[in-house]
């Protein structure tokens, strides 16, 4: 999602203005994904809920839990694999 400017559109700029922080995730850092790349996100959007996922076990873990243990267990298998598929995908799109 691009959010317009707030004074406007400015003449010359290279990609419209996003905020570097805001309240709905992760930190932009000012990158603006090209319009083709809706579908390469799906993995790292996975990653990013797993993620997610994974952090609320960390308490009930540390309380004894062993099915919160279980399944962040689980959580840290699916999000290695996660990375190894965006990783693969980072370097098909360097090559190209």
């Amino acid at each position: 999602m691009v959010v317009p400017s707030p004074s406007g559109s400015v003449p010359g700029a290279a990609a419209p203005f996003r905020p570097l922080f805001n309240d709905f995730g992760p930190p932009s850092m000012g990158y603006v994904q090209p319009p083709g790349a809706q579908g390469s996100q799906s993995t790292y959007t996975d990653l990013l809920s797993v993620i997610e996922e994974m952090g609320k076990e960390i308490r009930p873990t540390y309380a004894g839990s062993k099915s919160a243990m279980e399944r962040l267990k689980r959580g840290i298998i699916h999000a290695r694999a996660l990375v190894r598929e965006c990783l693969a995908e980072t370097e098909r799109n360097a090559r190209t």
